[in-house]
């Protein structure tokens, strides 16, 4: 059995995902204020925005003086942009909605087995807390998904600085827990970002990974979840 006192937990596709894709969120909200636009091009249009804008303001713009939440409406304009949607009033308007509404659990599903594997993990003695490339919405969000009270801590990549696979937003994990990286272990679903990254500072790692989802070689299969419900028998068999 492995010897862990800390478990630190991704969050997007690891314990909550999003209710429905990008695209169908926001052409509802443009329904909303009279303008047509497709869910599969405004799909389209948030991967495009979405890719140039952390390309150029990484981690939410917090090295370059922007907030994460003007770093989101503008995101969202430009999606709407690109989809032929120009009329600067109406884009505010959506971009603020839909960026206030994205705190809102009606956006958001805890993923199958989270909640039971989180609560069964508390009732073991582990210490917990969160390690996860988000802004820092992330903890309201946990608490609307009634998920918060799980953690100890919570760490975001816009509050930290740095984003995972950075060793050091790892490395602040394991002081707020106080344990040496061997006593600790990560959970989440992106082979770089926190497989490989968590095991470069030491601690264990446990990467979720669907059936159907590609296999990374490098990942021997005591360390793969093919659901959360499987970790507490890989931490007994270890």
């Amino acid at each position: 059995m492995l010897r862990l006192h800390l478990l630190t937990w991704d969050v997007k596709d690891t314990l909550l995902r999003l209710r429905q894709p990008v695209g169908e969120r926001y052409a509802a909200e443009a329904r909303a204020h009279g303008v047509q636009a497709q869910p599969e091009a405004l799909g389209r249009s948030f991967r495009e925005a979405y890719g140039a804008q952390s390309r150029h303001f990484p981690n939410y713009g917090r090295e370059r003086g922007l907030s994460s939440r003007q770093w989101w409406v503008d995101v969202v304009k430009q999606t709407f942009r690109l989809s032929g949607v120009h009329d600067d009033g109406v884009l505010t308007l959506m971009a603020e909605t839909l960026y206030h509404d994205f705190c809102s659990a009606r956006n958001w599903e805890v993923l199958p087995g989270a909640r039971e594997t989180l609560s069964r993990c508390c009732q073991r003695g582990f210490r917990m807390g969160v390690v996860s490339n988000f802004d820092n919405r992330l903890e309201k969000i946990l608490s609307q998904c009634n998920l918060r009270h799980h953690f100890e801590f919570i760490l975001t990549s816009e509050d930290v600085g740095f984003a995972k696979p950075d060793r050091r937003i790892f490395e602040k994990a394991l002081r707020l827990g106080g344990v040496p990286p061997e006593q600790a272990a990560h959970v989440g679903d992106d082979y770089t970002r926190d497989y490989r990254a968590a095991r470069a500072v030491g601690m264990h790692s446990f990467l979720l990974r669907a059936a159907g989802q590609g296999e990374e070689p490098e990942v021997p299969p005591e360390h793969v979840l093919p659901t959360l419900s499987h970790l507490l028998a890989l931490i007994e068999k270890g």
